[in-house]
């Protein structure tokens, strides 16, 4: 079956954990948000951000217990993941169904941010067509992954490191415009906020659903308690991982918004289109439109980098597990990469981005706002777990844990109600009720999907037991 090799550093998993989260969602879905919600969009921000610190708590709790619980036995205590805590702690099903919602949700990101990328690429090269643009740097993206994750990890660590560059420029930027530091620019003041219909012009309500896009915007900070598992630290790495994640997502994306409702009317759709790119002109450097364009176009490419990662490993869980076909259980490459997962999630990956080319304008929306519902889906399934990992881990050990969910238990109840509030808010928005139906029928069938599955498994069993019995 052979094994994944421990050959990321750190330096690779503290940049895949702040570039993680950081992709178009952040570039291009900011302006929207704040659109449908006004200057209120910056709570929106504040407590998606919050869940997914929590969940990050939550994920490295368990990852840390789990590595002490298997050096107490004797075991190498590796690194587990989400489908795997929540088949030991909830159940079978649990797993099953965690493991390939979120397989699909990161399979059907590789599809979108290929199709995004094949089509900027023929804008700019009005001579390459958009689905050779999309295929061939997916294939691109594919042969780093095979190749070794180290190559994965080099290649997202500069992927990331340009998007933070230039994130913090943007904020050093926004801040000087804000506090009235930044040469030929009039602060307009805290009234701005207020100004065009108050702070939550359209109500409370959008407040909420406004969080649906927002976690679809910011998923991938998990990403880096995966990619731990392959690095020559894990329990050092989870650990470091998961205590940058508070900051760097106040910072990126709560502050991000805040700057823009300080500097443009939330109703300006038209400043709002672009906003990076437009508060920078505002700031007098005239080339930030294309510098913020060539940012997007890489930050597409680090998604897409990122995406193929996390499904491929998944997928590759999921197989170890039982809930997979053994194929993808199998390292073939000396260099330790899962080669039939990558290939796999490559496969479905550009079925999604040829429905993309059937439909673009619905279908972008249509994956977007589903993966959105299937995130908090399988982040209420983290958090259950969690509570059922902490009474079993207070039962069998007395060690103290290198990361511990704050306030526990009240904290992650908290945390629950809140995510299960925030997912049936999609009912009460007309656009978001199709996908809310759709995801919740998705996360039906995936149960149902595993009753069948097991009943057909255990059945040749049955009847190998009677026969037995009756001769």
């Amino acid at each position: 079956m052979g094994a994944l090799q421990k050959s990321l550093k750190t330096r690779h998993i503290t940049m895949i954990s702040i570039g993680g989260v950081i992709g178009t969602g952040l570039f291009v879905g900011t302006g929207k948000n704040i659109l449908s919600t006004g200057p209120a969009a910056v709570i929106s921000y504040a407590i998606a951000c919050l869940l997914i610190v929590l969940i990050m708590q939550m994920v490295g709790e368990m990852a840390a217990g789990e590595i002490a619980l298997g050096e107490k036995s004797g075991q190498s205590g590796e690194l587990g993941s989400f489908a795997s805590y929540a088949g030991k702690y909830i159940g079978p099903w649990a797993g099953f169904t965690v493991g390939w919602l979120y397989w699909a949700s990161w399979v059907f990101i590789v599809g979108l941010e290929a199709a995004l990328i094949g089509g900027m690429l023929h804008n700019w090269f009005p001579f390459i067509p958009i689905w050779v643009g999309s295929v061939g740097i997916t294939l691109l993206m594919t042969i780093i992954n095979i190749y070794s994750v180290k190559s994965f990890g080099e290649f997202e660590y500069w992927l990331s490191f340009i998007k933070v560059t230039a994130i913090i420029i943007f904020l050093v930027v926004g801040t000087a415009m804000i506090f009235g530091i930044w040469p030929n620019y009039e602060p307009k003041g805290l009234g701005i906020l207020t100004a065009f219909g108050g702070f939550a012009p359209n109500g409370v309500v959008p407040i909420f659903t406004a969080i649906v896009f927002v976690i679809f915007s910011i998923c991938g900070a998990e990403v880096a308690a995966i990619a731990a598992a392959e690095s020559e630290n894990p329990a050092k790495n989870i650990v470091r991982a998961i205590r940058n994640v508070v900051f760097r997502l106040g910072l990126f994306f709560v502050g991000s918004v805040a700057i823009m409702v300080m500097i443009i009317p939330w109703n300006d759709s038209t400043f709002l289109a672009a906003p990076y790119a437009n508060i920078l002109t505002m700031a007098g450097l005239p080339i930030a439109a294309q510098i913020i364009q060539i940012v997007i176009f890489i930050s597409l490419i680090s998604v897409l980098n990122s995406a193929l990662y996390t499904s491929s490993r998944m997928l590759l869980e999921m197989s170890r597990q039982g809930d997979a076909p053994k194929i993808f259980s199998q390292i073939r490459n000396r260099r330790g990469a899962p080669v039939p997962a990558i290939i796999g999630s490559t496969l479905v990956a550009y079925i999604c981005a040829m429905l993309y080319f059937i439909s673009p304008e619905v279908i972008f929306y249509f994956l977007g706002n589903c993966v959105g519902g299937l995130m908090i889906a399988v982040y209420i399934f983290i958090a259950i777990s969690q509570i059922r990992f902490r009474r079993y881990y207070d039962q069998v050990s007395g060690e103290p844990l290198a990361i511990k969910m704050w306030l526990f238990p009240y904290l992650s109840y908290v945390t629950i109600g809140v995510l299960t509030i925030v997912y049936l808010c999609q009912v009460l928005i007309e656009s978001l009720r199709t996908q809310f139906y759709l995801s919740t029928l998705v996360l039906i069938v995936s149960i149902v999907l595993f009753v069948i599955l097991r009943k057909l498994s255990t059945k040749p069993a049955e009847q190998l037991e009677d026969k037995l019995a009756s001769e």
